[in-house]
């Protein structure tokens, strides 16, 4: 079975997304569907034109709209900046497309639950790009938490850091410009943690955060004499009540000096804990209460066949997989969903979930007090 992609954005994502759907029929045969890239749509003539004689796909246009509305394309792949989600998302909706949209859905709790309840109402895939939750080591750890092997969970806590931005001579972008990216280090980098505690512990029942803007302005251009304001979060940090009776404490930066891709939690329960960091991808460690010894310490649990999404690469424990491993997972799960009907997890309704949450914490850093999350208008589909 054929299913032709029309990509939307034809930046460092689109060709990440189209990659892992190459990689995703390598890996896994065609028996979820065999993508076809039918056409590429970008603003830039020259970015259109060079995605489609490098990433192989038989059209391009500079006009994003034909490409929603076109018979030929089964899948619309949303690759733009955050900004443009929602618009080009809706449009593909509407024209009963299937959506497979990178994160965040949107930039508005309201804007999201709106497309969820659309992608439910045209009854097609509808799939936002949180890869981390294919990570095969987070779905061992929501099997710790849900099996009960960690009794009753405490607390989660986690950190997402950086130190992309930490040079004040770096320009301003889009990424800075409240309009276009919606916040800075929470929906860059702390929403992907938001998605795994999610995955694994369910929804935040509410939430109280602080945030500073480190580099107040930057250059409007590079060596530019002439300064920006930045408009979001260098660094946040949050508290938060789980409806599950955890507690957590979240935060990310994007200024954080010698962290490169600094993603690491820990899940503490009555009867044990995990602990788990992206940095080193392949390793998860655990510790249970009920050892022989109580005094024998954290154990660490090598990837391997049996965990979940691993055995699609490596027949042995312990081989490295990596960032486009998650990716090719993702292509593959949306594949399938596609094709066979098959379940998935990131939906248009848990991308919407994350950012009524994200909603919640900006609202509660600005101010400065407790927000309760499923006031801001939850989705329930």
């Amino acid at each position: 079975m054929e299913l032709r992609i029309g990509l939307v954005g034809a930046g460092w994502m689109g060709k990440a997304h189209t990659n892992a759907f190459v990689n995703a029929l390598m890996t896994f045969g065609p028996e979820a569907g065999k993508p076809v890239f039918e056409v590429v749509s970008d603003v830039s003539e020259e970015a259109a034109k060079n995605a489609s004689e490098q990433l192989g796909f038989a059209r391009w246009t500079t006009d994003w709209k034909e490409v929603v509305q076109d018979e030929n394309v089964d899948i619309i792949d949303v690759a733009t900046p955050n900004a443009f989600h929602y618009e080009v998302a809706k449009a593909a909706l509407e024209n009963g497309k299937h959506v497979y949209c990178e994160k965040p859905l949107t930039l508005s709790a309201e804007q999201s639950a709106e497309l969820a309840e659309l992608a439910k109402q045209k009854g097609v895939v509808n799939y936002v790009g949180y890869n981390n939750v294919m990570n095969p080591a987070n779905a061992y750890i929501k099997d710790l938490v849900q099996s009960g092997q960690l009794g009753q969970i405490i607390s989660f806590s986690g950190t997402y850091a950086q130190d992309s931005l930490l040079d004040p001579s770096l320009p301003i972008t889009w990424r800075h410009i409240n309009k276009f990216s919606g916040s800075g280090s929470l929906g860059d980098l702390g929403s992907h943690l938001l998605s795994i505690s999610q995955f694994a512990l369910g929804n935040i029942e509410s939430v109280n955060a602080l945030s500073k803007t480190v580099i107040k302005q930057r250059p409007v251009s590079p060596g530019s004499t002439e300064l920006a304001d930045v408009e979001n979060d260098d660094v946040i940090t949050i508290l938060a009540n789980y409806e599950n009776g955890a507690v957590g404490t979240i935060s990310s930066s994007r200024v954080a000096a010698g962290r490169k891709n600094y993603l690491a939690f820990e899940i503490q329960g009555t009867e044990g804990t995990v602990h788990y960091s992206l940095e080193r991808m392949n390793e998860v460690n655990v510790y249970f209460t009920s050892d022989d010894s109580a005094d024998r310490g954290f154990r660490t649990v090598f990837l391997g066949p049996d965990h979940k999404g691993y055995s699609a690469f490596y027949p042995a424990a312990g081989i490295a997989i990596g960032y486009n491993d998650m990716k090719v997972l993702e292509a593959h799960e949306l594949l399938s969903a596609v094709s066979k009907g098959t379940a998935y997890t990131c939906n248009f309704e848990f991308g919407a979930q994350i950012d009524q949450t994200v909603d919640a914490i900006l609202e509660s850093a600005a101010k400065q007090q407790w927000v309760n999350v499923q006031n801001k208008g939850r989705v329930t589909i």
